[in-house]
């Protein structure tokens, strides 16, 4: 097998789509502050002049929606001028609109995912879910993803502290990674970076004056840092703004929609990914609390050193507690069968909906912070990023 190249892209808080997950969230965390138990399925859109959010709810908290919208978008740094202002009516002013549109979750969900005569709580749905882990970083995360948000990371903290005051808040980062035939990252081929800026034109003259000095700041205070921290080789080959300018951007330039950046909220394209977003959803939904749960079996697993990378697949029926199937592919790196390790899963882990959510703690306000910059290698303040299993799936090679 040959050296081969592999991408994953990355975005800011600011981006469009990033925007709607992160309101989504912050209204779940609201909610759940209130009453853990919530049932929240919530939507959020944004474009010019306008936020719509559409959810399903069924709860006893009181929360002021539109003070939570207004407010999650000023913490990402959007002021109403960077949003757009409509006028909705003739005599009406030109002004930031928020659209709320909520109903109860149906009773015919509810009587599923509510606990059975068994007194177990059914999956919220039908569906499938991945985790995923393998030794590229200390993380235990693919490199390509992780050098990516750690880049859109950069990119708000230098906005944010001033250092590139200049900047605005919608960008994205992409990485390019070199593998050797042995499937071991060995440099970084390429790394992209589109940034939104304010309009600087009548500083610098021409664009081409301007560009130049937005790729040179790029560089030195948001790209060098993060290859340097992470200590790998990397090749000058730096793509800062392809199209020259980036001044209209984020809700003024495109729409913006919860869960449409499923991958860059998990492992980059590396992985497989079961289609169900996150944000917005309690933890009574699969599609975010098994993906949370895949990902602690499979980062436990790689740090017990009984495989290189791991990938987990459970597959559940709304209404059922135990999930409908568990498959494990070890890629040829575990040091058992497989099928072995479907057994021992089976054997340390509890897969039952009510049980991850008690084992991972999911019914804490937690979910806004993890609305950008992924919801995986993000540290031991999440549970499903601790390894506290890994001696006792060690034990079972002994």
């Amino acid at each position: 097998m040959k050296n081969y190249l592999f991408s994953s892209e990355s975005v800011t808080e600011g981006h469009p789509d990033k925007v709607c997950d992160q309101i989504s969230d912050a209204i779940l965390d609201a909610l759940l502050e209130q009453d853990e138990d919530s049932r929240v399925a919530c939507e959020t859109m944004i474009t010019t002049g306008w936020v719509i959010v559409s959810a399903e709810i069924t709860t006893q908290a009181k929360i002021d929606y539109d003070a939570i919208i207004r407010k999650t978008l000023d913490e990402i740094g959007y002021l109403e001028l960077d949003l757009g202002t409509i006028k909705m009516q003739e005599d009406s002013e030109d002004k930031l609109w928020v659209s709320t549109l909520i109903k109860n979750q149906s009773p015919h969900i509810a009587q599923g995912v509510d606990l059975n005569d068994k007194n177990e709580q059914g999956a919220g749905d039908q569906g499938l879910m991945f985790g995923f882990a393998c030794n590229e970083t200390p993380e235990l995360m693919p490199l390509p993803i992780t050098l990516s948000h750690r880049l859109s990371e950069q990119l708000a903290k230098v906005r944010k502290d001033g250092t590139l005051s200049w900047l605005k808040p919608d960008g994205k980062s992409q990485v390019t990674i070199e593998y050797d035939s042995n499937e071991k990252p060995v440099r970084v081929k390429k790394v992209v970076i589109a940034t939104q800026h304010i309009d600087m034109l009548n500083e610098f003259k021409t664009e081409e004056k301007e560009h130049e000095f937005i790729k040179s700041n790029i560089i030195k205070h948001v790209i060098l840092p993060v290859l340097d921290n992470y200590g790998i080789p990397y090749d000058s080959n730096f793509l800062v703004n392809g199209t020259g300018r980036f001044v209209e951007g984020g809700p003024i330039a495109d729409v913006g929609l919860t869960g449409r950046k499923i991958i860059v909220d998990t492992y980059g394209g590396y992985a497989k990914h079961g289609g169900g977003a996150f944000s917005g959803k309690d933890p009574s939904k699969v599609d975010r609390s098994a993906a949370y749960m895949t990902r602690y079996i499979a980062k436990n697993i790689v740090a017990a050193k009984l495989a290189d990378k791991c990938e987990v697949q459970v597959a559940y029926c709304i209404g059922v507690a135990e999930p409908m199937s568990v498959n494990v592919n070890t890629f040829k790196t575990g040091v058992m069968p497989d099928n072995d390790l479907v057994e021992l899963i089976n054997k340390v882990f509890d897969l039952k909906p009510d049980k991850i959510i008690e084992h991972l703690d999911l019914k804490k306000p937690i979910y806004r912070q993890l609305a950008a910059y992924g919801h995986f290698g993000r540290g031991d303040n999440y549970r499903w990023e601790i390894t506290d299993k890994k001696e006792e799936l060690s034990n079972y090679l002994k």
